[in-house]
């Protein structure tokens, strides 16, 4: 596996950078903000560092392609490089990748390692403990000495072991396991099998599109979800950011008239972002309010949270969506809390699928100290994660989801 950092003005001139160089092939596993070294760097601009991963035919230490050379340099030539130094340059790539991997995930390893340790002192106590016992003379015959496990084998249980405290589901932590590459002789590195699961993690989460803006008239989203999963501030915090930071044109609806106080919420806000707001009871008032404001840039939707049991609130819902489909382009997401548990997470989401398509959005990460859920849902619907929401401040607490952070998380010691 390649692992190789690229600097650019934005993150796709970075990538851009990267795709060239090693191809279309790779998994973005950090993205940060950096200044230039030197004095140059407390005037210019900020750049952004991009870290890659590529995998690569590990047995014959492929290292990326290099210009083509006229015939081959004899070994002694200035410039020139021997098959042996090549071999040596991937193998000094492959440590320096290791190490970022440890830095990024802070010192993940080191705690685990340590969890390790803890384990072997507790068998060598019971060890000793069973020696101290004498023997019966008429004990059975002994059983045949088991193979111990590799250090190898003992990291990959621990990552396993962690998952699993951290609530991600036995089955998909088996599959993470499974799928990741398993170490072909005793002495790799437990840096590179923790790089392995790793990027795996990662490319099980994907990449979600978030909100795109439409190709002609406004794109109206829709926010669906049962009630109390904060979908009101989570549209309060995006319209925020969408009418100050990038200066949009936004306006707010809602068709919540179950919930006391819902639509004044909203309204409240709508008022402090000064944006036109609107309560829509069917599906005709709202598309009489989208053609109304058709020259906005979007229009967020707050839907009346309800039981994911409800089925005739569920065929509303449908209802809403086909007529909103025939007047504008339209995006939905699924509001989800994610200290809900993962049996009723997976009842929620199978029934908002049967409606429409969608991406995610969790909210209450503040609230719970495993990030499984996440996981667990992703994989269930196989549908992307969009925002997370750690907080009721608006409009700071969300942000995009970010796979790296996510993954961190899920590979950290739970105390």
């Amino acid at each position: 596996m390649i692992i190789k950092k690229f600097v650019g003005k934005t993150e796709e001139e970075a990538l851009e950078a990267a795709r060239k160089e090693l191809g279309n092939g790779i998994v973005t596993m950090n993205v940060r903000t950096v200044k230039k070294k030197g004095i140059a760097g407390f005037f210019g601009a900020r750049q952004v560092e991009v870290t890659v991963a590529l995998e690569e035919d590990r047995e014959g230490l492929k290292t990326v392609k290099r210009p083509a050379q006229r015939q081959e340099a004899e070994p002694s030539a200035p410039g020139a490089q021997t098959e042996a130094q090549a071999v040596r340059n991937a193998s000094s790539l492959m440590a320096e990748s290791s190490r970022n991997i440890e830095k990024k995930l802070d010192s993940l390893q080191t705690l685990l390692v340590n969890r390790l340790q803890q384990e072997e002192n507790t068998k060598s106590e019971q060890a000793e403990h069973r020696e101290e016992i004498p023997a019966k003379e008429d004990a059975a015959e002994k059983e045949p000495v088991k193979q111990e496990p590799t250090e190898q084998e003992k990291f990959i249980r621990l990552l396993y072991n962690t998952m699993l405290e951290n609530e991600v589901d036995e089955k998909y932590a088996n599959q993470i396991i499974a799928e990741a590459e398993k170490p072909e002789k005793p002495d790799v590195p437990i840096d590179f099998i923790l790089a392995n699961v790793y990027q795996k993690m990662i490319l099980k989460f994907g990449k979600a599109t978030g909100i795109l803006p439409a190709e002609k008239g406004p794109r109206v989203i829709l926010f669906m979800g049962p009630t109390g999963v904060g979908k009101t501030t989570t549209i309060a915090k995006i319209a925020s950011r969408f009418t100050v930071d990038e200066k949009k044109k936004v306006a707010l609806l809602t068709s919540d008239t179950y919930r006391i106080a819902a639509a004044e919420q909203l309204r409240t806000y709508a008022n402090i972002l000064e944006v036109p707001f609107r309560v829509v009871y069917t599906g005709e008032e709202a598309c009489a309010a989208i053609e109304e404001l058709h020259d906005f840039d979007y229009i967020f939707v707050d839907t009346a949270g309800h039981s994911h049991q409800n089925e005739e609130k569920l065929e509303d819902m449908k209802q809403m969506l086909r007529m909103v489909a025939g007047k504008a382009e339209y995006q939905v997401f699924l509001v989800l809390s994610a200290a809900t548990k993962y049996r009723d997470l997976q009842k929620i989401a199978s029934s908002y699928q049967e409606i429409t398509d969608y991406q995610l959005i969790f909210t209450k990460l503040d609230e719970t100290g495993a990030y499984g859920n996440l996981m667990n849902i992703k994989l269930f619907t196989d549908t992307p994660i969009a925002f997370v929401t750690n907080g009721q401040n608006v409009p700071d607490d969300i942000e995009l989801f970010n796979p790296q952070k996510a993954v961190k998380q899920l590979l950290s010691i739970r105390h």
